[in-house]
């Protein structure tokens, strides 16, 4: 596939290499897995890039691999047996004096692993070297939470020193419509809200599906449980680091909140525990992976309190992956294809929601949220307020417009209205927006 989008981060990266070449710049690049930060790092502009991949393994096996990597792409050896990436770390500043390079290092939440006291030394040789060098300085990671204390935490010895802090995010919808568009120029709109339901539009998704030819709906969900498919164990094989020991509770929690538990009571109705709060929290604000959210307008104290996965292919996962993972252990793959085939609607119609949210989001002009009233019996799938025009958006999102009952939103929106005065001197907009809208 393709390098698609990317526009303004290549901007950025090629501004910060010109700046580099007064002095040294530092660049911290964040984004779940598969979401292309390697790539993006590799096109930063510069003709001599050092790449470092902070593999899982002993200190002085990795300094032996980027001392062959600095000696192949520079030319230059360093000579004696280095065992520690300090001196690797300071070598690069200091040859980098001389030799404007860029130098990436990859998953680097991994040497809290490999040894913690590399961040201290960094720090300290970085401060030392960074304004007598040439250096712009890339590093890349992947585990969100590692990464976000290592240069965010005020107590790490890291914090402050990256002059841009960059998170990468999937492919928006408009480019998501474009790549489907290239590879299949008669797609449907089930094909392309299949590909947003299963990729999210994480690049490694989409090019996983589209490059090997699963270019319609039926083709992507049958590709999910072929033989070998690295569908199968992604979901656990990108969090269980991040989890830990802990990682049965949390994904048990994920695993019910895919499967449509909303609220905090029905998820420990599902799983028959009462002290989820806890862990709630932490995969809200510490993992980033599930969203609290409220109906639009509602105060912040508010109980309607819902919570949702925040990335698609997740959701996916949990809610057929980890949930039927039997049928893999007993490579019972047919039967979980027919599963997936047979229960993908419900899945598809809360995507279209998100379709749709995201869609308007991306505008940037628009407020975006859902509403229901404190039991749930009145909801309303899609509100868009425009705050400049003073106009709000009303919306039932239907898999098949057929279906669409205006009364019924209108009574809906009645409601809504009676809960909500602010729309009552407020311009509304009520219809329906399809599968076909996409």
């Amino acid at each position: 596939m393709k390098f698609y989008n990317r526009e303004e981060e290549i901007v950025l990266f090629k501004r910060v290499l010109e700046q580099s070449r007064e002095e040294s710049r530092m660049t911290v690049l964040m984004g779940r897995r598969r979401i292309g930060k390697t790539e993006l790092s590799m096109r930063c502009g510069d003709t001599k890039v050092l790449y470092f991949f902070v593999a899982k393994k002993a200190e002085v096996l990795l300094c032996q691999d980027f001392v062959a990597e600095i000696k192949e792409k520079t030319g230059v050896p360093i000579l004696g047996t280095v065992t520690r990436f300090s001196d690797v770390f300071k070598f690069v500043l200091q040859l980098s004096q001389t030799q404007p390079m860029t130098l990436v290092i990859d998953e680097f939440q991994n040497f809290t692993k490999v040894n913690p006291t590399i961040f201290g030394d960094m720090q300290r040789d970085w401060d030392l070297y960074r304004r007598g060098s040439h250096l712009n300085l890339i590093i890349s990671g992947s585990v969100f939470t590692l990464m976000k204390r290592i240069f965010e935490d005020y107590q790490e010895p890291l914090f402050g020193r990256a002059h841009e802090l960059v998170t990468l995010r999937p492919f928006s919808t408009k480019i998501l419509k474009e790549i489907l568009g290239d590879f299949n120029s008669q797609y449907s709109p089930e094909d392309l809200l299949a590909l947003f339901s299963i990729t999210g539009g994480v690049p490694w998704y989409v090019s996983l599906l589209l490059d090997n030819g699963h270019v319609t709906k039926e083709q992507m969900l049958k590709a999910l449980t072929s033989a070998n498919s690295p569908f199968i164990n992604e979901g656990r094989n990108i969090l269980i680091e991040e989890f830990g020991s802990d990682y049965t509770i949390y994904f048990s929690i994920l695993t019910s909140i895919a499967s449509g538990m909303k609220t905090r009571g029905e998820i420990e109705g599902e799983l028959g525990i009462t002290n989820t709060g806890s862990y709630l929290s932490r995969l809200e604000n510490y993992y980033n992976l599930v969203t609290k959210s409220l109906p639009i307008y509602a105060k912040a104290s508010s109980k309607k309190v819902r919570y949702q996965l925040n990335d698609c292919f997740l959701t996916l996962w949990f809610r057929f992956f980890h949930k039927y993972q039997s049928l893999i252990e007993n490579h019972a793959l047919e039967t979980l294809a027919t599963i997936i085939k047979r229960d993908y609607d419900s899945v598809a119609g809360f995507m279209l929601e998100r379709y749709f949210k995201r869609k308007f989001q991306e505008e940037s002009r628009y407020i975006v949220g859902s509403w229901w009233d404190r039991n749930g019996s009145n909801e309303i799938d899609l509100v868009v307020e425009d705050p400049l025009a003073n106009e709000v958006w009303i919306y039932e999102l239907k898999m098949n417009a057929k279906k669409y009952n205006k009364h019924l939103l209108q009574a809906k929106v009645q409601h809504m209205i009676e809960n909500v005065p602010k729309l009552k001197i407020m311009k509304l907009h009520l219809g329906c927006l399809s599968i076909e809208d996409m």
